[in-house]
């Protein structure tokens, strides 16, 4: 589907450029700090700016205590899920697991330092890096859903340009940012993004993928983000195993603050438990960890321990990995 450029627009940048608008004032108002060390700080503030509105007294599930982590442990019950969530790996020839400019080496373990993180192999250690750009200041934010196969070709494009979003979820019948996006823009087209740093705000999947490989990149679409209708194709196929999850709205708590989702867009694990988040309406602080991010060093140095994914709730408190346990807890906390 193609937007078009108002004509000022279209005079100024070219036919070939991305449709650029103002935002709207959203319902909810972000500020973050985010810096570009290893040791990113973040702070978002949400309020609800519905007049009269009413926040939700969350809280765990009475007894609810977070699992320790098990590295590539399926849940009870999970197997089905994690094998069709899986499919999109081959579908997708691994798009969005590794960072922009990625690159491995394999030392000893004496060369890596109990507080660093690196992925163990038969008894070496396996050191990450990748080449980033420039980061924004503040999280872009993007309005889509899950089985959407041109929201997934932006979600791989933030993971590998180790980009953090603020996701608005948008699932069919959600009452809350799907009405948004018309507000905002004119129309209920997904994916919609606004970059609080400039500006600009777009539709157009391809048109946001060259947009923040330009901004925040080095300019380079990766290849399978670059095939057209291929990459659409592939995109929509890597969907169908799921059978739609991730596209309808089930009726939610609206949170008073986004939850921190730190995660990334190949690995099955962390597909499940965005599913839920989309359908429960949850806006979440997506903080992008794929292969050689070097947020894995952050987080490992947060936690004690790296793995993917990793959900922070400010509503209740609650830090927890173990995909299953997080898709238990979110539908215990806020599903209506």
């Amino acid at each position: 589907m193609a937007s078009s450029l108002s004509p000022p627009l279209a005079k100024a940048l070219g036919s070939s450029s991305p449709p650029l608008r103002r935002p709207r004032r959203s319902f909810f108002s972000v500020s973050a700090d985010i810096k570009e060390s290893s040791s990113t700080s973040v702070s978002v503030s949400v309020a609800n700016k519905e007049a009269g509105a009413t926040e939700p007294v969350l809280s765990p599930p009475p007894g609810f205590k977070p699992p320790e982590p098990k590295p590539f442990t399926v849940g009870e019950g999970q197997i089905l899920d994690i094998i069709t969530a899986s499919l999109a790996l081959p579908l997708r020839f691994g798009s969005g697991t590794f960072v922009l400019g990625y690159s491995s080496s394999i030392v000893s373990p004496d060369e890596i330092g109990p507080d660093e993180y690196a992925l163990d192999v038969q008894g070496k250690k396996v050191k990450e890096t990748c080449k980033l750009g420039p980061r924004p200041e503040k999280p872009i934010e993007i309005y889509e859903f899950e089985s959407c196969p041109f929201c997934r070709k932006v979600r791989e494009m933030v993971s590998i340009l180790d980009l953090d979003v603020l996701f608005y979820p948008c699932p069919r019948n959600g009452p809350n940012f799907r009405p948004k996006v018309l507000q905002m823009g004119g129309k209920q087209q997904f994916p919609y993004m606004v970059d609080p740093n400039t500006g600009v705000a777009m539709y157009e999947s391809d048109n946001i993928i060259k947009y923040l490989a330009d901004k925040y990149g080095d300019g380079t679409v990766p290849l399978m983000l670059s095939l057209g209708f291929l990459t659409t194709l592939t995109a929509g196929l890597a969907m169908l195993p799921r059978m739609g999850r991730g596209s309808s709205y089930l009726p939610a708590k609206l949170p008073p603050q986004p939850l921190v989702y730190w995660a990334y867009e190949g690995s099955p694990f962390c597909r499940l438990v965005r599913e839920v988040l989309v359908e429960l309406e949850l806006p979440h602080l997506l903080r992008t960890v794929a292969r050689g991010s070097p947020k894995r060093q952050e987080l490992y140095k947060q936690a004690s321990h790296f793995q993917a994914p990793y959900l922070e709730d400010p509503n209740t408190g609650l830090k927890m990995f173990e995909s299953a346990a997080i898709v238990d807890y979110l539908k215990a906390t806020y599903a209506q």
